[in-house]
């Protein structure tokens, strides 16, 4: 399983997620964004604890994971929030025909369709949930708020054969 907290940012992590995006689409490579190499949590008061974080290329709960945590970095800076890495992000894994579906979403539901909310979540999980057909569904559980006043949500992220999101769907392609 996969996971990523957005609970300390990160302001380095933008900048080399987006030098990589720009550096695989301007070389035409299909990449992974993510910053899977050296991930630490923070230091707890108590004692120094780190957390690791693995994927695989190719494989689509890795892809969908690298996905979200750049998508809800780029989104979760209230303050500079990065509009332009959000929408590099969208065109780099999303299908074109999905993207179109989920911009009359978003203009349906005035939330935003990748996260089917208008906030951005304190934390997040990924999962796999197997083969769908020709491609594989992967679920991704989103957390908002805290304490007493977290609400979670469940996304079911289908990702094509050729490692696009294709759906983002509440109820399971399954």
């Amino acid at each position: 399983m996969n996971r990523k907290s957005s609970a300390h940012r990160r302001p380095g992590r933008r900048a080399a997620v987006a030098a990589g995006l720009v550096l695989a689409v301007g070389l035409g490579v299909s990449t992974q964004v993510s910053a899977q190499a050296s991930v630490h949590a923070p230091a707890k008061a108590s004692a120094a604890a780190s957390q690791s974080v693995s994927g695989t290329f190719g494989q689509a709960v890795t892809r969908v994971a690298d996905f979200y945590g750049a998508y809800i970095d780029a989104k979760g800076d209230y303050a500079d929030p990065d509009v332009t890495l959000a929408t590099a992000l969208r065109k780099h894994y999303l299908t074109p025909d999905f993207a179109k579906r989920l911009a009359a979403w978003e203009k349906k539901n005035g939330a935003d369709g990748v996260l089917r909310a208008q906030n951005v979540p304190a934390q997040w999980t990924v999962s796999d949930n197997g083969a769908v057909g020709n491609g594989h569904e992967v679920i991704v559980t989103l957390a908002f708020g805290s304490g007493e006043t977290t609400q979670k949500t469940k996304l079911f992220v289908l990702v094509e054969r050729y490692n696009h999101i294709s759906d983002i769907a509440t109820t399971s392609a399954r």
